[in-house]
């Protein structure tokens, strides 16, 4: 019996690391397809509050993990009999899934939500540069917030001109993971005179 527990706590080890590592779902080895937890339809489904199933992929190698670590170290270093071993190690890989299920999917899934392509648009942005820019086509920093969250970005000089590290600046495009972008003094002084 030791052998079994210890196959099921390696099975369920591994099967749950590599979806973690693989983002909870769409992980394909080969023909074998192990369970969609956390993209598509049951990420939605969490946000719009529709719960989720208990059984996926996910909670059973959890599951397996839990059961096989429970039983192996029951039986391994336990005075208790097989039938009671077995029905521990049950309990323990139930209660095991159900509190990462509870965990992942009740606490912490409800409160992601998808980003819309305008809570990530670049052009329109106003940052500050981090790293001074040079004159040509040097490249330099900016920090800027979005979505929420303190983010950084390479940056250019639209006319090419040199930007100082804490200048106030507006990103004009997006390109090839450079933002390019002008002085918001020279666009606010534009628009001043336009008017």
């Amino acid at each position: 019996m030791d052998s079994f527990y210890l196959i099921c706590f390696c099975v369920g080890l591994v099967l749950s690391l590599i979806s973690v590592v693989g983002g909870f779902g769409h992980l394909h080895i080969g023909r074998f397809h192990i369970g969609n937890v956390a993209h598509g339809h049951a990420a939605h489904g969490a946000h719009r509050g529709s719960g989720l199933s208990a059984v996926n992929g996910f909670t059973i190698t959890v599951f397996l993990c839990w059961f096989g670590g429970a039983g192996y170290l029951l039986h391994h270093s336990s005075i208790f009999g097989g039938v009671l071993i077995l029905l521990t190690a049950l309990i323990s890989g139930v209660a095991g899934a159900a509190l990462i299920w509870a965990v992942l999917f009740k606490l912490l899934l409800p409160h992601e939500r998808i980003l819309t392509p305008e809570e990530t648009e670049m052009a329109g942005v106003l940052a500050q540069v981090s790293d001074s820019i040079r004159d040509g086509d040097g490249i330099g920093e900016i920090i800027f917030s979005q979505a929420g969250a303190r983010r950084a970005a390479a940056a250019r000089s639209e006319d090419g001109s040199a930007i100082a590290r804490g200048t106030e600046v507006v990103v004009i495009r997006y390109d090839r993971g450079v933002a390019y972008v002008r002085r918001w003094d020279e666009l606010a002084n534009g628009m001043h005179d336009a008017l």
